[in-house]
């Protein structure tokens, strides 16, 4: 071999040598968490019509705590023993205050009593009262409450933490959302657990709340977020999906989001 072709030979084998195969950067998508599991409610029946049949469930909570203050709700205003309070009105909102003040207090709800009718309840109750309980409307179980108004949501979701995971309640159903998205149902544009035969499906919410539970092992806290056109005891219902046996939730903290109550309008009389 002529001395040209050895020192050409060995050039190229010193550039194979220097060269290094580079691996290509992994895509963006790939640094978003894994997709959230899909929830599926099982039939409640046969055929057809176990599409419009919701699983029966257990209604699950805590025991209903002792030497409670037992707050009635019925519409604008409230029941305590012998009294009646409407928590719109300052004057009134002012004695009732001072009854629950450092106390625990149990809210009774009714059949009838609407979200939107009890911002001004919620706020005094949260802001006097020791501790906050909800009773379940068709069992003698009751869910503690941290209670948050909108601002408090907000600023709540605005933590640095992982999972964020609430219950939107809405009426076609419940949309279970987290930090990364929200869990899908059998409808990609509908909510995780639709509204079936005219019954929350606590079945189906207690599967999907198990899936989220093992996806954000270190999550300790999730908010129901009624729409305010929710009856108070439909929000108390939801709640039992959170139970997997009495006295075992999911979540050890159980927060409730309720409308801000409105600024009292300019020259209105107390007594309106």
């Amino acid at each position: 071999m002529s001395l040209k072709r050895v020192l050409w030979a060995a050039g190229v084998a010193l550039q194979l040598m220097g060269c290094k195969e580079e691996k290509p950067a992994e895509p963006l998508s790939s640094l978003s968490p894994p997709p959230l599991p899909k929830v599926v409610a099982e039939a409640g029946g046969a055929g057809r019509d176990a599409l419009f049949q919701v699983a029966p469930a257990e209604v699950y909570g805590e025991a209903v705590p002792e030497q409670a203050l037992r707050v009635e709700l019925a519409g604008e205003a409230v029941r305590l023993g012998g009294e009646r309070f409407v928590p719109s009105r300052p004057e009134e909102q002012a004695r009732l205050r001072e009854r629950v003040k450092g106390q625990r207090v149990l809210l009774v709800p009714d059949a009838d009593t609407f979200l939107a009718q009890t911002s001004e309840l919620f706020a005094t109750v949260r802001e006097s009262a020791r501790e906050v309980w909800l009773l379940h409307p068709d069992a003698a179980v009751a869910y503690a409450l941290v209670l948050r108004d909108e601002q408090g949501f907000q600023a709540w979701l605005a933590e640095v933490a992982p999972g964020k995971l609430r219950i939107i309640q809405r009426q076609d159903g419940l949309e279970l959302t987290t930090s990364v998205g929200k869990l899908p149902g059998p409808d990609a544009n509908g909510p995780s657990i639709p509204v079936r035969g005219g019954k929350q499906d606590i079945a189906t919410l207690r599967q999907g709340l198990g899936k989220l539970k093992g996806r954000f092992t270190t999550s300790e806290d999730l908010c129901l977020v009624p729409s305010f056109g929710t009856e108070v005891a439909q929000a108390a219902r939801a709640l039992s999906g959170v139970y997997v046996a009495p006295g075992e939730p999911l979540f050890e903290t159980l927060c409730f989001v309720y409308p801000t109550p409105r600024a009292p309008v300019a020259g209105a009389s107390a007594g309106q």
